[in-house]
């Protein structure tokens, strides 16, 4: 039986995305994402809790990003968990979970700076619009990976 891997997610940039251009024109983008809720202890008080989680996107997404998304912008994210594991110089094996983001939207309007922007370009199925609604009513940036069973 197969498993599912996915992660949605809606949250806050905590910095701009850090994008690199790789050989064979690949485009990497990785940015951080914050996540809150909130809640009330036994005591009362209102507690907050915020958890980062550390965003993976690729070529059109990755060049939609860099153009785009500031730190501060809220973005709905739908996605799988990836784990990178490697050797580091002292020999200790290390691993990193990250999210492989397999689409996006921007939520809550422009960033800063971005009045009077062209829309953001299409990709991938997306209308050319830059998203400001809510995720339900917005499109997504999506990865079209066309690997799925889906009869239409």
């Amino acid at each position: 039986m197969a498993g599912v891997n996915k992660v949605i997610l809606l949250g806050h940039l905590g910095s701009d995305p850090e994008v690199k251009y790789l050989e064979g024109d690949k485009v990497v983008a990785n940015l951080s994402l914050a996540t809150s809720e909130a809640y009330q202890d036994r005591n009362g008080n209102r507690v907050e809790q915020t958890e980062w989680h550390d965003l993976e996107l690729w070529d059109q997404q990755a060049k939609i990003a860099e153009k785009y998304l500031k730190k501060g912008s809220q973005i709905y994210v739908e996605g799988k968990i990836k784990s990178d594991k490697w050797t580091d110089e002292q020999g200790q094996n290390r691993k990193k979970m990250k999210i492989r983001v397999l689409s996006f939207t921007m939520v809550g309007g422009k960033p800063e700076g971005m009045q009077g922007a062209p829309a953001a370009p299409a990709a991938s199925g997306a209308s050319g619009a830059m998203p400001s609604a809510s995720p339900a009513a917005a499109p997504m940036v999506s990865l079209d990976e066309g690997d799925d069973d889906l009869p239409f």
